[in-house]
């Protein structure tokens, strides 16, 4: 039987995770997806999606950069993080999921990174892409190496990490990419690997299938 993974959407609509989807359906997976689902512990892994801005007050701070937030979304999503962490169960976390997952370990958010990050970091029209240099012995190291590139599409990113959390992966200007919590299935992607893979594969970036293997694997366990 296929691992069953809980894919939290960024909205209510039908393609709001295809991407997703797709990438879980090609590394072996099977889904269920729902916009702010309420805890529930019977799946085999947990996928935790792109979109908005996180409310400060979550991390403890004022608003000095962050866009509307969804309370709700953030209220459920937290709650998901904190109780898959507790069980000790796999999570992906991706874009605004990797900053849900640092959150949800009491870390902190850069809330914008300013004119002249967001030029290499923030979606406009298309995906930016730009190199990101992954620590030695880390999950991404032994995926794809010390140096790779990536897509990027957010104006915000991890500060402090969470407790337990280490930043195992930066851009060429400091900008946190990948959290891992060592000996655990947690994985958090400030890049998009749903992005970079399958109908969606590019020539300049890594092929994002083999982060979704690996996802896929640690439900299977």
């Amino acid at each position: 039987m296929s691992p069953r993974i809980l894919i939290s959407a960024a909205t209510a609509q039908p393609d709001a995770a295809l991407n997703y989807e797709n990438a879980v359906r090609a590394a072996g997976g099977d889904f269920v997806t729902r916009y702010c689902p309420e805890v529930d512990l019977s799946f085999d892994g947990l996928l935790l999606t792109g979109g908005g801005d996180i409310e400060p007050w979550r991390y403890g701070q004022e608003n000095c950069g962050s866009m509307p937030p969804k309370p709700e979304r953030d209220r459920t999503e937290l709650a998901l993080a904190e109780a898959y962490l507790a069980a000790g169960k796999p999570i992906l976390g991706v874009c605004r999921g990797h900053q849900v997952l640092n959150v949800a370990l009491g870390g902190t958010l850069v809330q914008d990174l300013g004119d002249e990050l967001n030029l290499f970091h923030r979606k406009i029209e298309a995906d930016k892409v730009h190199p990101i240099h992954a620590r030695e012995g880390s999950l991404l190291h032994t995926l794809y190496g010390p140096l790779f590139p990536v897509n990027s599409a957010h104006h915000q990113a991890a500060d402090m990490p969470g407790s337990g959390a280490i930043i195992t992966a930066r851009s060429e200007s400091g900008v946190a990419e990948a959290l891992e919590l060592p000996g655990k299935p947690v994985l958090g992607l400030q890049f998009h690997p749903e992005r970079m893979t399958g109908a969606l594969a590019r020539p300049d970036t890594i092929d994002g299938a083999a982060i979704f293997r690996w996802f896929i694997a640690q439900c299977a366990r």
